[in-house]
């Protein structure tokens, strides 16, 4: 979708406080609406969309706490990097 916004204008804000029970997140990112959106429907007591913008096309959704997470990974050491390496060439996976 062309929007007239740059990609550094394409954000996502999440933001919530320790005494709401919900999580408030606008985004641009398309992987994360449409996400949402599935979650959203699947889920209505859960999840819901509160507004979208056709025009830039960013969507807003709320999101009861405990439904959304935030992963954090610890960096593959360079043996663990080396070792995926080799099982993606044994089993025919190539770069792009």
């Amino acid at each position: 979708m062309r929007t007239g916004l740059t990609k550094s204008q394409k954000i996502t804000e999440i933001w919530f406080d320790e005494k709401e029970t919900l999580i408030h997140i606008r985004t641009h990112n398309t992987d994360l609406k449409n996400r949402l959106t599935v979650y959203a429907v699947q889920h209505p007591s859960e999840c819901r969309q509160t507004d979208a913008d056709p025009d830039t096309g960013c969507m807003e959704f709320e999101i009861r706490k405990g439904r959304f997470s935030f992963r954090l990974t610890v960096p593959y050491s360079d043996e663990r990097r080396r070792a995926a390496s080799e099982a993606a060439k044994k089993n025919g996976v190539n770069r792009m």
